[in-house]
C-alpha cells in the first residue's frame, strides 16, 4: 500500500465512526495544491544535474499550511502527498492553528557535499518562494535536512520577499530560531511513551525499550526515557543494531556517535543483532524512530512488544496494524507519538511574528502542556468508543479540520 493510500486508509477508518458523507470525504483527502519542479544544479565536479522537488500543500482550512522538506533518493511525489495530509490530521489533532504540507527532493542527503546540498536548497526556493510564506505555506527540517538548510530558506526567500524570519521554522537559534526545537520530538515521543505506559499499568523504571533509529529523535527519544529511569536495551542506526540485556548507557552512545560521524557502528558497550532481531525483542516498548514501512505484515505476528510507539512517520503499515491490533498490541500513533516536533515549530513562528524570544523553560513547559492536552482527549475518545488509539487520534483531527472547512462556507 502506497503512503498517500495508507493514510486515507486511516482517514476512511475514522470518517465511517463519523459517519461523515463522500462529499466531505472527497473534499478532505484532496490535496489543495501539487507543485513538481525541476532544480538543474552544479555538481562540485562541473556536470549539471537535474534534481526533481515537490511541495504538496494538503489543507488551508485551519491555517496556514505546515510541513517538513526531506532530502531522500527514494522520494516521489505519493510519498509527499501522503506525509501532507498526515501532517494535517497532526496539526489539527495537537490543536495547532495550521493546516498540513511537505515537500522533498529526490537526491541521496549523503552523497552529496556540504556546498551541492546548498545550492540545491537555494535553487529549490527560487522555484517554490511563490507559493510558501509565513500565513501561506512554512517548510521545517526532516529527513536529510536540518537548522542549517532552514537558514538557506530563510536567506533565499528574503530575497525575493525581503526579511520575514517566520518564513520557516527548525533555524538556528542564532538565526532566529527557538530553543528546544532540536529536541522537540524525541522529548515529545519520550513524554507520551512514560503517559501510555502508565495508562496500560506499567512502570517507567520497570520497562525495557528498543529503539530502532539513533538520529535527533531517536536519540533525544532514549535520552528521555533514560532519565525517567525506563531501560533502553537495544538501540540501532542505519550501520547497525545494537542490544544488551543489562540497558545501554545512552549518554555514551550519544557521545560516541558524535564522534563517528554520527555513526554507531564499533560502539563496543553493546552486541550486535540484525536489525529485524530487534523490532523482534521481548521488550516493554518498541519505538520505530527511523524510516516508514518497517512493521509489516511480514513481521507483524513476531512483534512482541506490548505497546509500539510511532516516532517515525508511517513505520507501521495498515495491514500490520490491523495485525498488531487483533493481538492486543497498543500503537501510539505517528499523528500524535511525535507531533512536538510541529509544536515547538509553532512556538517558533509565534516567536517570529512577535519578534519576542522564549525561554527554554518556557518552550519545554508549554509543549509538555499541549502535548499532554492532546494526549488525554485521544485516550478519552479511545476508551469511550473502544476503538484504537489511531482510530481515535484521526477523529478528532478530522472533526476539527471539517468543522474550520464548513465555518469558513467550504463545505
Amino acid at each position: 500500500m502506497k503512503a498517500f493510500e495508507a493514510v486515507q486508509h486511516y482517514f476512511h477508518l475514522a470518517a465511517d465512526q463519523l459517519e461523515m458523507d463522500a462529499p466531505l470525504r472527497k473534499l478532505l483527502v484532496t490535496p489543495e495544491r501539487e507543485v513538481t519542479v525541476q532544480i538543474p544544479v552544479e555538481m562540485d565536479d562541473g556536470r549539471l544535474e537535474t534534481l526533481i522537488g515537490y511541495r504538496v500543500q494538503h489543507n488551508s482550512a485551519r491555517g496556514p499550511m505546515k510541513g517538513g522538506l526531506r532530502y531522500h533518493h527514494e522520494v516521489n511525489l505519493d510519498e509527499v502527498r501522503g506525509l501532507a495530509s498526515l501532517m494535517t490530521w497532526k496539526t489539527a489533532i495537537a490543536n495547532l492553528p495550521y493546516g498540513g504540507a511537505k515537500g522533498g527532493v529526490t537526491v541521496n542527503s549523503r552523497e552529496i557535499s556540504h556546498r551541492e546540498k546548498e545550492r540545491i536548497t537555494r535553487k529549490f526556493v527560487d522555484a517554490i518562494h511563490m507559493v510558501i510564506g509565513p500565513d501561506v505555506d512554512i517548510p521545517a527540517p526532516d529527513m536529510g535536512t536540518g537548522h542549517e538548510e532552514m537558514a538557506w530558506i530563510m536567506n533565499q526567500y528574503a530575497k525575493y520577499n525581503g526579511f520575514n524570519p517566520g518564513v520557516v521554522t527548525g533555524k538556528p537559534v542564532e538565526h532566529y530560531g527557538i530553543p528546544g526545537r532540536e529536541e522537540a520530538t524525541g522529548r515529545g515521543v519520550g513524554m507520551l511513551t512514560v503517559k501510555t505506559l502508565g495508562r496500560l499499568g506499567h512502570k517507567v523504571g520497570k520497562s525495557t525499550v528498543a529503539i530502532q533509529g539513533f538520529g535527533n529523535v531517536g536519540s533525544h527519544a532514549a535520552k528521555f526515557l533514560a532519565e525517567a529511569d525506563a531501560k533502553i536495551v537495544a538501540i540501532s542506526d542505519h550501520t547497525v543494531a545494537l542490544y544488551n540485556k543489562e540497558g545501554i548507557n545512552v549518554m555514551e552512545a550519544v557521545r560516541y556517535a558524535r564522534k563517528n560521524n554520527g555513526l554507531l557502528r564499533g560502539f563496543s558497550e553493546a552486541e550486535e543483532i540484525g536489525g529485524e532481531a530487534l523490532l523482534e525483542l521481548k521488550v516493554d516498548v518498541l519505538i520505530p524512530a527511523a524510516v516508514g514501512g518497517v512493521i509489516t505484515s511480514a513481521n507483524a505476528a513476531s512483534i512482541h512488544a506490548p505497546l509500539v510507539v510511532e516516532a517515525a512517520n508511517g513505520p507501521v503499515t495498515p495491514e500490520a496494524d490491523e495485525i498488531l491490533h487483533e493481538k492486543g498490541v497498543a500503537v501510539l500513533p505517528d499523528v500524535l507519538a511525535n507531533a512536538g516536533g510541529v509544536t515547538v515549530s509553532y512556538f517558533e513562528w509565534v516567536q517570529n511574528r512577535q519578534h519576542y524570544k522564549w525561554s527554554l523553560d518556557r518552550v519545554r513547559g508549554e509543549l509538555d502542556r499541549l502535548l499532554i492536552a492532546a494526549f488525554e482527549e485521544v485516550w478519552d475518545k479511545h476508551s469511550e468508543l473502544n476503538v484504537s488509539l489511531r482510530t481515535a487520534a484521526f477523529m478528532i483531527g478530522i472533526e476539527r479540520v471539517a468543522r474550520a472547512a464548513k465555518l469558513a462556507g467550504l463545505a
